[in-house]
Formats: C-alpha cells, sequence, structure tokens
C-alpha cells in the first residue's frame, strides 16, 4: 500500500505541470482567436465542458468568410476545392478525433468531435469523411466565396512556364499588354490587391485554441483549410494528433499555426508537452521545439526565412505561452505570428507578444 509519505515525496518530484490544484479558467489561441478565446471562456464560465468551449470558440473563425486560412472562404486546393482539416482532443477522457481533406462540409472541427464520440477511430479523411459526416446530419454547401475564387482565379492566371507562358493570359492569340485589371473588369483595385497578394503569398494561417477550467480539465482544438493552391489530398499538421495538437490532462497540451510539414517532422505539440513534463516552463518547451525546427535546416537563417510557424503551450497550472520562428509578419498573411490571443476570464480577450527563436530580417 503507498503510505501517504510516499505519495507527498512522489508528488514533490513532480514538475509544477503535474501538481495538484492550482488550475484557473484559462484558454489561449493563434492571433486569429480574439473572438474565439471569448466564446470559449462565455461557455467555461456556463459550465460547458472544456471540448465543447474550444470547439464553439473555433466555429467562430470557421463560419467567418474573412478568415481564408480556416473553413469557409478558405482558400482552395490548386483545383480550386476548399479542402478542410480539422482535430480535438479531451483531456478528462484522454479521447481524440480528427478529420483531414474534406469538402463541403463547413464546420470540421464538430465532425472531428463526432469522430471521437461516436467512432472507436481517430481520423477519417476524404470522402469516407464526407460520407460520415453526412451521415451525421450535416449538409454539404459550396465553401468557396467569391473573394477566395477569384484568389484562385489570379494565382492561375500568374503561373509561368519555363519561357513566361501561361495558358489564362498573354498567350500567342492574346491581345499584347493586357494587364491583370484588363484579366478582372468590374474587380476593385483593393480585392485585386488582395488576390495577387494571397497568389505569390499562399497563407498557413489555421486557428488553434487550448482550454483550462478551475477543475483541471483540458481540452484543445486545430481547425483550418491548409496551405493555398496546395496538391488535392496534401495534409497539413493540424489534424494530426502529436503535430497540430495534443492535450496531455496531467500535464497540459499544446498546439501549432504555420508550414504544418515543418511541425509534422518534429511531432511538435508531443514534444511541447513531452518537455513540460520533464520540468520545462511553456516558454522554454515551445523555443526547444523551434530550435529543432531550426536544426532540420542546419540552422541557415535564409532558408528559414521563406516560412514561419508558431506553437501555443497551456500548462495545467494554468501558465502559458505562444512562440514563434520568426518575430516578424511573414509576409503579407493577414495573420500576425508574433501576437497571440489570451482570456484569463478577467474580461475580454487580449493579444500577448510570442517569444521567438529569430529576428526577422527586415525587407
Amino acid at each position: 500500500m503507498l503510505s501517504r509519505r510516499n505519495w507527498m515525496a512522489g508528488a514533490a518530484a513532480l514538475p509544477a505541470a503535474a501538481q495538484p490544484g492550482g488550475a484557473k479558467n484559462i484558454v489561449i489561441a493563434s492571433s486569429n482567436g480574439l473572438d474565439c478565446c471569448n466564446i470559449a471562456m462565455a461557455h467555461i464560465c456556463a459550465g460547458k465542458d472544456t471540448l465543447d468551449a474550444v470547439v464553439a470558440g473555433v466555429n467562430v473563425n470557421e463560419n467567418d468568410p474573412a478568415d481564408d486560412s480556416v473553413g469557409y472562404g478558405g482558400l482552395p486546393n490548386e483545383e480550386g476545392v476548399v479542402e478542410l482539416d480539422a482535430s480535438v482532443m479531451h483531456g478528462p477522457t484522454r479521447r481524440a478525433g480528427a478529420v483531414a481533406s474534406l469538402r463541403n462540409i463547413k464546420n470540421p472541427s464538430k465532425v472531428a468531435k463526432l469522430v471521437m464520440e461516436q467512432t472507436d477511430h481517430i481520423m477519417l479523411v476524404g470522402e469516407g469523411a464526407l460520407r460520415f459526416a453526412k451521415a451525421m446530419g450535416f449538409s454539404e454547401e459550396n465553401l468557396l466565396t467569391e473573394k477566395s475564387r477569384l484568389a484562385w482565379m489570379v494565382w492561375k492566371r500568374t503561373l509561368r512556364d519555363g519561357r513566361g507562358h501561361s495558358n489564362w493570359s498573354d498567350g500567342l492569340d492574346a491581345p499584347p499588354g493586357k494587364d491583370m485589371a484588363a484579366q478582372f473588369p468590374g474587380v476593385s483595385g483593393e480585392l485585386l490587391a488582395y488576390a495577387l497578394d494571397r497568389a505569390m503569398y499562399p497563407v498557413t494561417g489555421t486557428i488553434n485554441c487550448l482550454a483550462l477550467n478551475a477543475k483541471g480539465e483540458m481540452s484543445g482544438c486545430t481547425t483550418t483549410s491548409g496551405l493555398a493552391w496546395k496538391i488535392p489530398g496534401r495534409v497539413g499538421d493540424s489534424p494530426i494528433i502529436g503535430s497540430g495538437l495534443y492535450v496531455d490532462q496531467e500535464v497540459g497540451a499544446a498546439g501549432s499555426t504555420g508550414r504544418g510539414e515543418e511541425n509534422i517532422r518534429v511531432a511538435g505539440a508531443h514534444s511541447i508537452v513531452e518537455n513540460m513534463r520533464h520540468g520545462m516552463s511553456p516558454k522554454d518547451a515551445v523555443l526547444d521545439v523551434l530550435k529543432r525546427v531550426s536544426r532540420n535546416y542546419n540552422h541557415d537563417k535564409a532558408r528559414l526565412n521563406r516560412f514561419d510557424i508558431n506553437f501555443y503551450a497551456l500548462r495545467k497550472d494554468g501558465a502559458y505561452a505562444g512562440g514563434s520562428l520568426w518575430n516578424g509578419q511573414f509576409r503579407n498573411t493577414g495573420f500576425n505570428s508574433r501576437r497571440f490571443a489570451i482570456n484569463d476570464g478577467s474580461g475580454n480577450s487580449r493579444l500577448e507578444d510570442c517569444i521567438f527563436l529569430y529576428e526577422r530580417p527586415k525587407a
């Protein structure tokens, strides 16, 4: 039998993340998650489950056509089709669910949650995921907005072969000197500028949300439309348990946004949680994994400067951190990699600065 003395000695040896007590209501998310954190915190304060809270929070982004890296209005694959990925993890039951390459369903986070609750699987993909969603009562709808369709068409028209030829414009039969504005009559200059920017610099935004309540219960969700103009069927880190999301009820939770391929190679979310398990603070745990990403490129800043990746960590005692590979925004992505969203129950959500590994060189 375990004596009280031995139990106390064992508890003292645990890292702070695993110590009993001290939990509080905390929600953190990527920088596009201010409203998400507000909604999630409202659910937690109303006594709702932490997983219900984070899913309700990210639904704000999934339903928002202005967020072109998540859900409805997300930028499509190279064939003009929006494909969505999402994952959920529920700390109290230690269960998880995910969907990948899901088409025509606006809220993949809800489908991922049903995969967790209604099946003995963890991930469904492609046509199977769509059939499951429809069986669960979801209706198919076109997720491509006019704005995202325009960005896709501009991307296609900017493609050139080695001789500068495009099948979409300025070919042998096309009138000479035809500029982009002439190719899209009736489109405002502001909208065309947006489309050109997205065509040249595909987004890798995504939203990750992690939550802790005063009972010490934790959950997380990551949802995305993935890399713009991707090869159909490409899956990044967001729906992969251990990369885009990981929750351990006894330690903490972590998630990621940004270039998914780099995160998959270091199993980022799981690595951060394991770092915290072994006593690292959330900040140190995040920095360690960012260094692993850098190491994969032999710390070559010229190559690393071609992408960005963010990690978010929430420990069971309420300590948290957000971290970025670079401190400067990666081109004009509309996604602020230097900051992350936080709601501690004291009022509306706010943005806090990320720690970072490198100072991005000025253009």
